[in-house]
């Protein structure tokens, strides 16, 4: 799926709360791929890295091994596990919108193509990789905006519904 569709799930899935959980639950969920794809692009940016051909999907070989690396360490479900019980042991109790990053991971694990960049779910234990229907096929890529769209106009009418209930009453 596309970082902006994966921070929009993790808003309206985790961070229907507050203003802050929102931005919390959207960063999470926009998180694993900004710390893998994100990086490339600002090194690219400012000439650190040479850029891969994204017209279509780029040789997997022609993107640098830190790419790869933190791509298998922000899709695991174990990395995931593992940070969210120290915050929780930090905390005293859970940081819900970090549940928007466990999302993004299930949610990657059937919309990516097997031949390119596979997510690693259970990195660093072997594992049978998921060859998905990557997110940029139209019967996915269509369906999540108009879901988004749904999702969002529903949660918007709710909130001005209840807005009116408490000045009326």
């Amino acid at each position: 799926m596309d970082i902006i569709s994966h921070g929009l799930w993790g808003g309206i899935a985790f961070g229907r709360k507050s203003k802050k959980d929102w931005w919390t639950s959207f960063a999470f969920g926009v998180g694993p791929d900004f710390f893998s794809f994100g990086l490339l692009f600002v090194a690219t940016f400012l000439g650190l890295s040479s850029t891969p051909n994204w017209s279509g999907a780029p040789d997997p070989s022609s993107i640098p091994a830190y790419v790869h690396t933190l791509y298998d360490i922000t899709h695991s479900l174990v990395t995931f596990a593992a940070v969210f019980l120290v915050v929780w042991m930090i905390r005293k109790k859970p940081l819900l919108p970090m549940l928007s990053w466990a999302f993004h991971i299930a949610v990657d694990i059937f919309t990516h193509a097997g031949d390119f960049f596979p997510t690693p779910y259970l990195w660093p234990f072997p594992h049978p990789f998921v060859n998905g229907v990557p997110w940029s096929n139209p019967y996915i890529w269509f369906p999540n905006v108009a879901l988004l769209a749904v999702f969002y106009l529903a949660w918007f009418l709710a909130r001005k519904r209840k807005r009116k209930q408490v000045v009326i009453s």
